[in-house]
């Protein structure tokens, strides 16, 4: 008989200790990405569904942060600049808009503050760019939000056919002259104009949480890993017969 071959199973022993760890950690990651996303849906939900309050003061915006005060919802009185240039960002769909079905633009415009100061408004929804702007003093209720990053894949403007592809209100107000903005622009939620175009509409928090799933996934592949590489080792560690000779 001959004996087993320890020496044999160090590499792939260590290999596959090494993929057992990595799925084992990947599902593990997956449980805490669960964890967040559960703790952001909530926080979402609460600040959706919460009372419009004032719009926090010029004063205060150097100290907002993003991650505590984006999706507050917030009234505030100004005037639209009518003869500034809207800007309008393309979309397709959005999270944040179930009522939204098909392509169309997100229409973006200056309005004053009674300070003087000036703040970027998300008008709403339109399928196409055949908005005229609005002029004068209105009272809107809307949700901070933030501007996106930079898209890896596309320029954030396209100046020929003037579209833009990223909701950053800081450089519509550079492009198209509106001077300086608050570092944060406003959804607006209300009121709808009299022509229902631009559209504006209520925030929903539908966030996708499939970590759990995920994490399963990951658990699975590694069960599956030491299932697989436990009965090979057993195949190498069992005693082989000598072949007969002639």
């Amino acid at each position: 008989m001959k004996a087993p071959r320890f020496g044999t199973l160090l590499v792939p022993t260590i290999a596959a200790v090494a993929g057992f760890a990595i799925l084992a950690g990947l599902g593990v990651w997956q449980l805490q990405r669960k964890a967040w996303k559960e703790d952001l849906i909530a926080k979402l939900e609460q600040r959706l569904s919460a009372a419009a309050a004032a719009l926090p003061p010029p004063a205060a915006w150097a100290n907002l942060a993003q991650e505590q005060a984006e999706f507050m919802r917030v009234r505030l009185h100004a005037d639209f600049i009518g003869d500034a240039r809207p800007a309008y960002v393309f979309t397709g769909s959005t999270p944040f808009r179930d009522d939204i079905k098909s392509p169309g633009y997100f229409v973006f415009q200056p309005a004053r503050l009674p300070d003087g100061r000036a703040v970027a408004v998300n008008r709403g929804f339109s399928p196409d760019k055949n908005v005229t702007p609005v002029n004068g003093p209105a009272d809107i209720v809307g949700y901070l939000r933030w501007p996106q990053p930079p898209s890896l894949f596309v320029s954030d403007y396209d100046a020929a056919s003037d579209i833009w592809f990223v909701a950053d209100q800081r450089a519509m107000a550079r492009a198209l002259r509106w001077g300086e903005v608050a570092p944060f622009y406003v959804a607006q939620q209300s009121p709808v104009p009299a022509s229902g175009v631009p559209r504006p509409g209520a925030l929903r928090g539908n966030l996708r949480n499939n970590h759990l799933g995920y994490a399963l996934t990951w658990f699975g592949l590694a069960a599956a890993l030491a299932g697989v590489f436990g009965v090979w080792a057993a195949a190498q560690l069992r005693p082989r017969g000598k072949s007969a000779s002639l």
